[in-house]
């Protein structure tokens, strides 16, 4: 029975990433150019990446409506339950840190879903940006 609930604990996840990043590269989401044209508001604004991310709130409420209102846990990890944010503060750590990624997003076109999505295009720039931030990623965790 252990093997079984490992195969959940590991099986969906994965598939559901892969699902995830799928639908990224369908989307146009692993394209800097396009990211960088969504964001150039003053510039020639590229409005499609607006319908991705109505699409994925439409999907997404009912479902986290849902889990507010009646699961007490995940369907396949019942035993740890759900993660909730606790902090509920704004300090100047989320205003850097989110700052960074703002800003991050802006000049390169990535974040780390879509990034880890274009390493399967084999771009080194896309491997630059994946081990620049993993770097982040460990110096944060470190600090």
């Amino acid at each position: 029975m252990g093997g079984a609930v490992m195969m959940k604990n590991v099986f969906v996840p994965l598939t559901s990433g892969i699902i995830f990043g799928i639908g990224l590269v369908i989307a146009g989401m692993t394209n800097p150019a396009k990211v960088m044209g969504f964001l150039n508001v003053f510039g020639n604004w590229d409005p499609s990446l607006m319908f991705v991310m109505g699409g994925a709130i439409i999907v997404s409420m009912p479902a986290f409506l849902l889990i507010g209102k009646k699961m007490s846990a995940p369907l396949f990890n019942k035993e740890e339950g759900f993660s909730q944010q606790l902090k509920k503060n704004i300090d100047s750590p989320l205003i850097i840190g989110s700052s960074m990624f703002g800003v991050g997003w802006a000049l390169v076109g990535f974040c780390p879903g879509p990034a880890i999505s274009a390493l399967t295009q084999v771009d080194g720039n896309v491997f630059i940006f994946f081990i620049a931030m993993s770097i982040g990623m460990l110096i944060k965790k470190i600090y």
